[in-house]
């Protein structure tokens, strides 16, 4: 009785990791569908805003992690270390942890991150010594994305 027990647990498991994942196909699409204007390469973000602090535009790059899947907030690389810290501007969207590694179109509104100091030089007054801003903003975290659309591209 006990063999028979055996053995129909390791048929069981042998049909649990016999299954395959599916991955995630090609154009899928989360949030809304990005439009059809050409999406500029992640790394050229930089570039394209030039002084601008926001611009609405749809990017093209590659998602290192996906952070937090309900509400959709990734990590999107920017080349050369830089990362843009992306989140869905709807928070019912849910974004699979498998996306990761994807090559994706994401539509929305690009932000630089800015601290008090950035600007006290044009105000006249700089900030120095105890006035002066404890928060320290990574250089190579200063895009943030707010996603309208996410597309799966390759």
């Amino acid at each position: 009785m006990k063999k028979l027990a055996l053995l129909l647990l390791m048929i069981c498991s042998v049909q649990v990791f016999a299954q395959k994942r599916n991955a995630l196909p090609h154009g899928m699409v989360f949030g809304t569908k990005p439009k059809d204007i050409a999406p500029v390469p992640a790394n050229k973000l930089e570039t394209l805003m030039g002084g601008k602090i926001r611009q609405t535009t749809a990017i093209e790059g590659k998602i290192i992690k996906v952070t937090k899947e309900k509400g959709g907030w990734f990590n999107m690389d920017a080349g050369n270390g830089r990362i843009i810290e992306a989140h869905f501007a709807n928070y019912d969207v849910t974004l699979p942890k498998a996306i990761a590694g994807r090559t994706v179109i994401i539509e929305g509104v690009a932000q630089r991150q800015l601290i008090a100091d950035d600007s006290q030089h044009l105000a006249g007054d700089t900030a120095v010594g105890k006035k002066q801003h404890e928060v320290k903003v990574n250089p190579k975290e200063r895009l943030t994305f707010e996603v309208q659309g996410l597309m799966v591209d390759k």
